[in-house]
């Protein structure tokens, strides 16, 4: 999934901007998902507009940390 889609399945789930989603949501299995996302927080030009937090729910090992749950920031679009 390229970040573009990922940006709109995110403001599709999340209704807007710098609202949290669980990761779960995004339908991906736990090794797509913690590759996806685990990509997304090494790179530096897309790591500065995710937001990871672990809450309840469904965790996942985004590059040796436990996440559930992640926002974007709407300055994003700047790199879309």
């Amino acid at each position: 999934m390229r970040l573009r889609e990922a940006v709109e399945k995110y403001l599709a789930l999340a209704g807007g901007y710098g609202r949290p989603v669980a990761i779960a949501q995004f339908g991906l299995s736990r090794a797509d998902s913690e590759k996806l996302f685990g990509a997304f927080d090494e790179d530096y030009h897309i790591s500065r507009y995710f937001h990871f937090s672990n809450e309840a729910g469904e965790a996942f090992d985004i590059n040796g940390f436990p996440q559930t749950h992640f926002s974007v920031d709407a300055e994003i679009q700047s790199t879309l």
